[in-house]
């Protein structure tokens, strides 16, 4: 056995003895760490099911180093399995995430707010549609590659940050529900992409030193903009960039090259200060500017909320950028209060509730409609 398949590691599925009569589905993008996760799995003595969704077209996105589910990707999954020596399904899901995810994708950025197209995609196609192909295969379970923990507490199973911080996706999770999280399992959550790449290499798998997906997989070349402008050639329309003291300071190019927070890229000079894009108006095409002190919120309104816990009054942690800080906040009905003015919330982003006692456990979250301006609290 590999130096790094130690016993805990084959613990890590949290079935019931003897995992031999288990069956476990693993969702497989093609990368390495879905890859591991299905070497994990063989390696427990349960029965193991490779599943891949295509989720866009065999093109030029597919050929794309740092892309998934498609093309070439699909190729190195079936190569993984066939070298574990289990089964491999691919699935054609190009459909529905077109419709719910890049569709929308543009949507939101048509109408001023910032998406985040992978919880979007967590959502639907992949927790909810492998979900319930891997109910459909009779599976014991859903293992997946993503960088967080499941830990049984004392109500049940609840959803944790990973050990690595550097790799802990938990914030583009948030909207597991209690259900799936019953149902799902997360073997690298407690492990480093070091060591992950290891087990990788001394299993022989071609895909060890396989670059990490993007961020954003159906965007060439990272140009959201031109993507937009593909599908909604309307989001190119020019209008006013605005002070907020309603002064005209200029024009610019299209909404779907602004967001809430931004300074590069504005284009608007002789100010006696720093200049951010404060807020973007849909219906006149407005780009309205200001100060930085012109971004501070004293809270916001949260829509589609998913609760993993009971956070009404409580004390919590609010991380409201997949990179920022959580902050202490409280959640009063629909609306997420800070302690103190937060900068840079835009509607579209996500808003994910932290224990303030467990920082590392997420009680759930919700999308920001809109926010609050500190002074007018």
């Amino acid at each position: 056995m590999a130096a790094l398949l130690t016993p805990d590691r084959l613990g890590d599925f949290q079935l019931a003895e003897p995992l031999k009569a288990r069956r476990i589905v693993v969702a497989m993008s093609g990368g390495v760490d879905s890859s591991v996760v299905a070497a994990l799995a063989a390696r427990s003595g349960a029965e193991v099911i490779g599943v891949t969704l295509q989720l866009y077209e065999h093109g030029a996105k597919a050929k794309r180093v740092g892309a998934c589910c498609a093309g070439q990707d699909i190729r190195d999954a079936r190569a993984v399995a066939d070298r574990l020596g289990f089964a491999h399904h691919v699935y054609d899901h190009e459909s529905r995430f077109r419709d719910t995810v890049i569709d929308q994708f543009a949507d939101e950025y048509l109408a001023g707010r910032t998406p985040i197209p992978c919880v979007r995609c967590n959502m639907g196609v992949k927790f909810t549609d492998l979900f319930q192909l891997a109910h459909d295969l009779g599976a014991d379970c859903l293992a997946t590659g993503h960088y967080v923990r499941r830990v049984m507490g004392p109500a049940g199973a609840e959803l944790h940050r990973a050990l690595d911080p550097a790799r802990d996706q938990s914030y583009f999770l948030f909207a597991t529900t209690q259900e799936q999280l019953d149902f799902l399992r997360f073997p690298l959550g407690g492990l480093e992409k070091s060591a992950v790449r290891e087990i990788a290499r001394e299993l022989g798998l071609g895909v060890a030193a396989k670059p990490d997906s993007q961020d954003i997989c159906f965007v060439p070349d990272g140009d959201y903009a031109g993507l937009v402008r593909k599908l909604r050639p309307e989001a190119d329309d020019r209008g006013e960039i605005v002070h907020v003291d309603g002064t005209l300071l200029g024009a610019h190019k299209g909404l779907i090259h602004y967001t809430v927070g931004q300074r590069r890229g504005i284009d608007i000079g002789g100010q006696a200060e720093p200049l951010y894009v404060v807020r973007l108006e849909a219906e006149t095409k407005r780009v309205v500017v200001g100060p930085r002190r012109a971004l501070a919120v004293s809270g916001a309104r949260l829509g589609e909320a998913n609760w993993l816990a009971d956070v009404e009054g409580r004390d919590v942690l609010a991380k409201v950028r997949s990179m920022a800080k959580p902050v202490p906040a409280r959640m009063v009905g629909d609306r997420l209060l800070f302690a103190a003015p937060e900068y840079g919330v835009a509607p579209g982003q996500a808003a994910v509730f932290y224990d303030a006692g467990d920082a590392s456990r997420v009680l759930g979250g919700g999308w920001i409609e809109e926010s609050f301006a500190a002074d007018a609290a």
